[in-house]
Parts: structure tokens; C-alpha cells; sequence
């Protein structure tokens, strides 16, 4: 089913953002306070660096949940299900970084000081060590968490592509971003990342026993369980 990407950036600006607790408020405002309030390219290719790790962080712990808990055929298949549908949300915000990285060579736009190895080195050492302790303490607070996140970010991307209209005359000639998607203007190409980010934060939201949170539209794709 063919998707209206338009309608869907609209209604994700219109809806208010969720009620973020205090440990993510204080995680966007750190971010704020490295990259500005401003959102670019260069800030969304560090959120797109963070973004993959707590699906990581959730495999590492549903594996050793198997293994601890083998006999339990009921709790491997909720466990497996978490890294499958976890490996796929890692491969999809992968491809977020690579095709804004490419929008950034195609614009001419060279990384700024705090996407020099340093600085996303120490952040992305931090927030593993945040999402493996919030994983082993309480895996449910661990996808709320991510819910949090990806609403954040679902909301970044329909006001990003809302402050550059002329995305909407720039045709996508690039062989690795149509890998991502079959959008024809770079606008859809975000417009599609901010969707993603919102199927990410359904999923999160399923996972952490909130499912009257999901946010539903038509030709959505069947949430993990």
C-alpha cells in the first residue's frame, strides 16, 4: 500500500509530542547543548550514530536470556522476537546515517567539531554503558525509553523537512539512498525517516506494555510483539 508521506509528516507535527519523562528530557537537552537547538544534517547524522545502540543493547540481554532460560519455549520465542525485530530497526536507522551522510556530500557540507572521532566516541561509549544497565535493570523501561527517543526523533524530521521546502524540487539521483527507498525527492526520503522513527517507537511502545500509545495510520507494518 502506497503511503501519503505529506499527510503523515503533517500529522506527526500536529501531534503533541509524548510526555517525556525526566532521564530523556535531560538526554535531548545534553544533545541541545553539543549540536544547538537548531537541527541540521551533521545533529541528525549524531542522532542516527545513537540511535542503533539500545537495539543492541536489548540483544545482548535477550541472549542471555536464552541461555539462562532455554527450557522455556514461551520466553526464547518473546526473547527471539525482541532480536529480530530489533536487528531489523538496527539495519533501518544504519541506513538513516548513509543517507544523510550522502545529503551532506551532496550538499558540500563537511562535519562539524563534535562529529570529529572524540566526541561521538565518548557519547556513543556513554549511552552503551546507559542502555546495557537499563536493559539488565528493567528491559520494560529500557523500550520506553526508546519509545521516547524515536518520538523525539519522528518529531525532529517532520519539522526538519518542514524548514527545507526546496527538498521537495531536489530529485534523488543517488544509487545507495534509492537503496533505502524508492522516493523521488529528498524531501520523501526524510519524510520516510521521520516514518520509520515512528514504527520504531510503535514497536518500543508495544514492548513496554503500552500498547493504547501506538500511533496508527494506514499501511502501517505489523508491530513486534
Amino acid at each position: 500500500m502506497s503511503i501519503d508521506l505529506k499527510k503523515e509528516q503533517a500529522a506527526s507535527k500536529e501531534r503533541p509530542r509524548y510526555r517525556y519523562s525526566l532521564a530523556a528530557r535531560f538526554f535531548f537537552w545534553s544533545m541541545n547543548l553539543i549540536t544547538g537547538k537548531r537541527t541540521t544534517l551533521a545533529k541528525a547524522k549524531l542522532i542516527e550514530m545513537l540511535a542503533s545502540i539500545p537495539y543492541r543493547s536489548w540483544e545482548f540481554r535477550q541472549y542471555a536470556r536464552m541461555t539462562r532460560c532455554y527450557r522455556n519455549p514461551e520466553l526464547v520465542r518473546k526473547a527471539r522476537n525482541i532480536v529480530t525485530w530489533g536487528r531489523q530497526a538496527q539495519d533501518n536507522e544504519y541506513w538513516h546515517l548513509i543517507v544523510i551522510n550522502e545529503k551532506m556530500k551532496e550538499d558540500g557540507i563537511e562535519d562539524p567539531w563534535y562529529l570529529f572521532p572524540l566526541i561521538p566516541f565518548l557519547m556513543i561509549a556513554n549511552y552503551v554503558v546507559m542502555t546495557r544497565i537499563m536493559a539488565l535493570v528493567s528491559i520494560q523501561r529500557a523500550f520506553l525509553f526508546n519509545a521516547e527517543f524515536e518520538d523525539h526523533a519522528e518529531h525532529v524530521y517532520a519539522q526538519f523537512a518542514a524548514e527545507h521546502p526546496e527538498w521537495d524540487k531536489e530529485p534523488v539521483n543517488n544509487d545507495k539512498v534509492k537503496e533505502y527507498c524508492s522516493c523521488s525527492s529528498w524531501a520523501d526520503v526524510f519524510r520516510r525517516i521521520g516514518l520509520d522513527e515512528r514504527d520504531h517507537m510503535n514497536n518500543s511502545f508495544v514492548l513496554c506494555g503500552k500498547p493504547e500509545s501506538v500511533v496508527r495510520y494506514e499501511g502501517m507494518p505489523d508491530m513486534g510483539k
